[in-house]
């Protein structure tokens, strides 16, 4: 009797965590100006570092402006953090520099930098590392000479995934700063 109990009991848990895996495939996240709700896109894993694939699938921002990577408009890169981190790391470095050379070249150019996480952490974190993410690359873009009043920073937290999955991979490319032109 023990063993038929187990078994239900087994068979029952199953079964509960593939209807709720099937129904985290249908979350839906709020894309643009107008906040529409699109489906979410499911960014392709890195083949390398995070940020040196392409994610030409994700959504166009509301200035329709092409896509570089994540949401961020090209030609700017994102830069990529790690986990609960908000300093730019070395690796990092190169991609704001390009950023900065690309806003020294068009000096009309605004651009609002956008902090996200990845799932892990409450909400309320999540928002608060989002902006110290924002701000550091601010910081890093204002001292490689790009004026303040160019540079505006917004926290996501972890409202925007790019990748929906649960494990490193999709962490790793949702814990960035993405730079959209105005």
């Amino acid at each position: 009797m023990k063993k038929v109990l187990r078994l239900v009991t087994v068979a029952s848990l199953t079964t509960s965590m593939a209807l709720f895996a099937a129904g985290c495939a249908k979350k839906q996240v709020q894309t643009g100006e107008g906040m529409e709700t699109k489906p979410a896109v499911q960014a392709p894993a890195p083949a390398t570092a995070p940020g040196e694939e392409s994610l030409s699938s994700a959504p166009q921002p509301a200035s329709n402006a092409a896509i570089s990577e994540g949401r961020t408009s090209a030609p700017m890169l994102p830069v990529y953090f790690d986990f609960d981190q908000s300093n730019i790391k070395a690796d990092q470095e190169s991609r704001m520099e390009k950023d900065a050379s690309f806003l020294k070249d068009n000096p009309e150019t605004r651009i609002q930098i956008q902090g996200n996480c990845d799932e892990r952490g409450t909400n309320e974190y999540n928002m608060a590392l989002g902006e110290r993410r924002a701000t550091s690359a601010k910081k890093y873009l204002m001292n490689l000479g790009i004026a303040e009043n160019r540079l505006s920073t917004i926290s996501f937290g972890e409202e925007k995934p790019l990748a929906m999955g649960h494990d490193e991979s999709a962490w790793s490319q949702n814990r960035r700063d993405d730079f959209v032109i105005q």
